[in-house]
């Protein structure tokens, strides 16, 4: 790197550093930050541009202010691959040195009559560094001198709330969190946290084990709780992040939300205090860790494991819970185990648990440590001694950054957030399922969901424990087509009015003739209800499997409701009433021609093939209707087939039909012929195809009614009625007369026009062709 930059002649004094890094600036402007990981002096559109990037941007950065002390411009790094700081700058060269540069390059030779002027000491976060070193340092002979050392590296500390007590994050992201920490963001730290009762003094126990004394935490002689929330602090002297809840067994609203609170702390401590003011260990202590440690490998080990991964952290979070220190502290009574060995101690700490049938499982270590104080103050030493001692081992929790703490806690909020109802805080356990799992009923059978809270931000739908029960309100069937099964698939079919490839009219009409059809999307149509005349079999016995699910609060179902045929023939009929000048062919018309194509006897000429009349050779226009002779079955207008006579050989009975001019002739002066053989079945299907055809015909002339006098009739099972529509559930906007109502094909619900601009099909609603759904329903990815 460049060693610019310029000093005044007084000793130590350096009022104008130039920017080292020269990336935005060209090494011409003044230096205005410096870059513990870039190990640079830069200026401020050098630090701007270079820390914009996403993989700097967790680079620590201090401001430079006057005396500020640079790393040396010459420097290797030596062993460590890292920059050292200067001790001088050679006003010859024009170049910052460290002490070992100073005597590669300026000991011998012209350089050694430089001038050379030395800086002042370390700016204030090196300098705390360099007096943490002193308090470790094992030349320190003086206890005094220490606990000075000490207490001037603690002068400047102060605890922040980290989480309040509806346990959401008073800290935006991981950066102000380092700042408020007051440490570097690559320092490597471990948490220590403190539970217990309300009242038993925990704040004053953190304050006197971590920070001599110093009132870091608050403190009340009041009956109301001095901590409310979760507070955190550093301690620099032990690189500690140290954590104070809130008391347990306190008279206070949301009491589940606080109590849930504590095992997210836990989960991210790596060693917790338990404090106990009083003579005897009482089972509450006891049950509150069993529950923990209970709830911690139920619920916490794995999303730890998933927040590792979804985060991106280097460091993975340990799975293993914490080591526990029982801190008891009696006044009138032994301490548990006197005169006993530490293994006896354990056991009968196991023994308590075992008593209350609780299991500590989770936690790495459970050590009891007792005070006796017969006259205060409480004696902190051996509490002292035992957390060094705990927090120097390394074998089973590691220590990690500021960010990777801190994200580990946001990922647990995240996950575990939302009301408690008050009927579960009266629970004989600290921490119930329910404070950790989905609160969602299956509507049709009442299981709860199993997965943890907030699963569907993750994409995991809904699941229960039990299988579910049918239903007929829900009607909570589906079906699989049985052939994809066997081949090693599950497919979900689902019964609609018409096929994927009918047009919305002419399956319209299959379906009044045809019945409904189920659709496989890789067998195509496999079932229609009224595929024959007789024989039809139930689609569960042959072509389909039958699945009882659970039905969930707030989910569109499983079974699609497709009961929309009505609604499907209103939609159609109010595009013709709109744009029937659009269409080449009327719907009546194109769905009487089908259906007569359908159901005609075999010896009648297709609708299709008659572009003629028969008779007097006139073009069919597109409304002229066509007429089929009973007796020859040809085509005719209706001039030349305006006649009627029986014609019983064709299986039309006794009853006088229409005929051709030309047969009606014939038949007035011959004798008729030989009956032709002609299953009765074909003219059957048409006499019951004409009422099918004038049912239709009915239908149609709904053009001319209003259609608010049927959309009642005609809605189906899931829209919202119109009557508990009485705004957009898009936009909030009223509906008025003048702002329409209108439904989303796809969810039900009552949306206007500017919400609804999109058309898509919706074949799980059993739409397969282009409708109205909402701007909600149509950012939806796949199918809906």
């Amino acid at each position: 790197m460049s060693g610019h930059g310029s000093s005044s002649s007084e000793k130590g004094v350096n009022t104008n550093l130039t920017c080292q890094e020269s990336y935005a600036c060209g090494g011409s402007e003044e230096a205005a930050f410096e870059c513990d990981e870039c190990s640079t002096l830069q200026c401020v559109r050098c630090d701007l541009e270079l820390h914009s990037q996403e993989c700097l941007q967790n680079h620590e950065r201090l401001q430079i202010s006057p005396g500020h002390v640079p790393y040396c411009d010459n420097c290797k790094g030596g062993d460590n691959g890292k920059c050292n700081r200067s001790v001088v700058r050679c006003q010859n060269c024009k170049v910052n040195l460290c002490q070992a540069c100073q005597k590669r390059t300026h000991s011998g030779g012209s350089k050694k009559k430089h001038q050379l002027i030395s800086y002042l000491p370390a700016p204030k976060h090196a300098e705390l560094k360099s007096v943490q070193a002193s308090v470790h340092q094992p030349t320190v002979q003086s206890v005094d001198e220490k606990k000075a050392l000490k207490a001037k590296l603690l002068e400047n500390v102060c605890s922040f709330l980290l989480v309040d007590e509806n346990e959401e994050m008073q800290i935006e992201d991981d950066a102000v969190f380092v700042k408020k920490l007051n440490c570097g963001a690559g320092e490597l730290l471990k948490v220590v946290s403190i539970f217990g009762n309300t009242g038993e003094g925990k704040s004053h126990t953190l304050n006197h084990t971590f920070f001599m004394g110093r009132e870091v935490f608050k403190t009340s002689p009041t009956q109301e709780s001095c901590t409310v929330g979760v507070w955190a602090a550093f301690d620099p002297f032990h690189n500690v992040v140290v954590i104070d809840t809130e008391g347990l067994l306190g008279n206070s609203s949301k009491q589940g939300q606080r109590t849930r609170l504590l095992l997210k702390v836990l989960a991210i401590s790596d060693l917790i205090i338990y404090r106990t003011h009083a003579d005897r260990l009482h089972d509450d202590l006891f049950k509150f860790l069993g529950d923990a440690s209970e709830a911690y490998l139920k619920h916490f080990t794995k999303e730890l494991k998933a927040a590792t991964t979804r985060c991106g952290l280097d460091v993975p979070l340990s799975t293993l819970g914490p080591a526990v220190i029982i801190f008891h502290e009696t006044v009138h009574t032994k301490l548990l185990g006197t005169d006993k060995s530490q293994e006896s101690v354990d056991r009968l700490l196991l023994e308590r648990f075992k008593k209350v049938s609780r299991f500590p499982e989770a936690f790495s270590s459970v050590q009891y440590l007792g005070t006796q104080t017969l006259t205060p103050p409480t004696d902190f030493c051996g509490l002292q001694n035992k957390l060094e001692q705990l927090l120097d081992n390394n074998a089973t929790r590691s220590p990690r950054t500021p960010v990777v703490i801190f994200k580990a806690l946001l990922a647990l909020s995240e996950r575990f957030s939302g009301e408690i109802g008050d009927e579960l805080v009266g629970h004989s356990c600290f921490f119930p399922d329910e404070y950790f799992t989905c609160s969602s009923l299956c509507l049709s059978c009442g299981s709860g969901c199993k997965n943890s809270m907030n699963h569907l931000r993750e994409g995991v739908c809904h699941e229960a424990k039990h299988r579910c029960r049918y239903s007929i309100h829900y009607d909570n069937r589906i079906y699989t087509c049985k052939a994809c099964y066997e081949g090693g698939k599950e497919v979900i079919v689902i019964p609609k009015t018409s096929a994927s490839s009918d047009s919305p009219w002419l399956g319209l009409a299959k379906y009044a003739w045809s019945g409904y059809v189920i659709e496989c999307p890789n067998c195509g149509v496999i079932y229609r209800s009224r595929q024959y005349w007789y024989g039809n079999q139930d689609p569960v016995d042959t072509i389909v499997r039958t699945e009882i699910q659970h039905v969930w609060p707030g989910s569109e179902g499983f079974l699609k409701d497709n009961s929309n045929a009505a609604q499907r023939l209103l939609d159609g009929v109010n595009l013709v009433a709109q744009s029937v000048s659009e269409l080449s062919v009327k719907p009546a018309k194109a769905v009487t021609s089908w259906l007569t194509d359908q159901i005609a006897p075999s010896y009648w000429k297709p609708n299709s093939l008659i572009l003629l009349c028969h008779k007097c050779h006139a073009v069919f226009l597109e409304n002229d209707t066509k007429h089929h002779c009973r007796a020859c079955g040809e085509g005719f207008c209706d001039g030349c087939s305006s006649k009627a006579a029986p014609v019983p050989e064709r299986g039309w009975g006794l009853g006088p039909v229409r005929v051709c001019d030309v047969c009606f002739e014939q038949r007035a002066s011959h004798k008729a012929h030989e009956e032709e053989e002609e299953e009765e079945g074909g003219t059957l299907a048409r006499k019951v195809g004409e009422a099918v055809t004038n049912t239709i015909g009915v239908v149609v002339t709904a053009i001319d009614i209003p259609l608010g006098l049927v959309k009642d009739a005609a809605r189906p099972a899931y829209w919202v009625p119109d009557q508990d529509i009485l705004s957009c559930h898009i936009c909030r906007r009223e509906f008025t007369a003048k702002l329409s109502k209108h439904h989303c094909r796809a969810c039900g619900q009552g949306v206007c026009s500017d919400c609804s601009p999109e058309r898509r099909a919706v074949p799980s609603r059993g739409w397969d062709h282009p409708v109205r759904v909402c701007t909600s329903c149509n950012q939806k990815n796949g199918e809906l």
